[in-house]
């Protein structure tokens, strides 16, 4: 019996001392569904630009067949709303060590690569099923200079040109600004975008509505 299309949804472990990652509990909340046709797999990236290769070639040689589109999920801290990436850079300029220590200043992603690389997904169609469905959502120029964009970059040099993949920053949990909260005594301002979050539940949803939006596009490209 043939297998099921595949859709591949990433996501990141726990960084900058924090104790969850969006990003992950989306993926994992999705792995073993349904959606429009296709069964989601989901796998945890390291935070880690030296292991970050070889964890791609693993979630990508892990699928029983080529996957039919593939979404990377990150956290975007103090990000209110759904961020759908345009771009990915051949650059790695990080603010903040990653897991293991390590800190990029300006490094190629890919020596002699191309200086960016765009997004494969729709992303016009996947903003518009996000908004009609009162899912707060907006485009973004690019993925930052972080592991992101780094998974980013890697995943759309992999690729078959057509097939769909993009990446998609996701807004901090109710529980991880409160406890930004907590450790400031309670003294923020009310004006800090720090102190955006979205609940797991709409985060779940929002990308389920980005696979059903991009296979759907897919299927109308044949």
């Amino acid at each position: 019996m043939a297998s099921a299309p595949t859709v591949l949804v990433t996501g990141f472990e726990p960084f900058d001392g924090d104790e969850e990652n969006p990003s992950a509990l989306v993926a994992r909340a999705l792995g073993g569904r349904r959606i429009a046709g296709a069964e989601v797999a989901c796998r945890i990236l390291p935070v880690s630009l030296d292991c970050l290769d070889a964890a791609l070639d693993a979630a990508l040689g892990a699928l029983p067949v080529p996957p039919r589109a593939v979404l990377a999920l990150g956290l975007a801290a103090g990000e209110a709303v759904i961020r759908l990436e345009r771009v990915a850079l051949n650059v790695a300029d990080f603010r903040i060590p990653d897991n293991v220590g390590a800190l990029a200043r300006n490094l190629p992603l890919e020596p002699g690569g191309p200086d960016a690389r765009l997004s494969r997904l729709p992303l016009e169609a996947i903003l518009a099923a996000l908004l009609a469905g009162g899912i707060p959502a907006r485009l973004s120029e690019t993925a930052g200079l972080y592991l992101c964009n780094a998974a980013m970059y890697r995943l759309l040099g992999r690729l078959p040109a057509g097939l769909p993949c993009g990446f998609v920053h996701l807004p901090p949990l109710p529980g991880q600004v409160a406890r930004r909260i907590a450790r400031a005594g309670g003294r923020v301002s009310g004006r800090d975008p720090g102190l955006a979050s979205m609940p797991l539940d709409l985060q779940v949803r929002a990308i389920e509505v980005a696979v059903e939006a991009t296979l759907a596009e897919a299927g109308r490209d044949g």
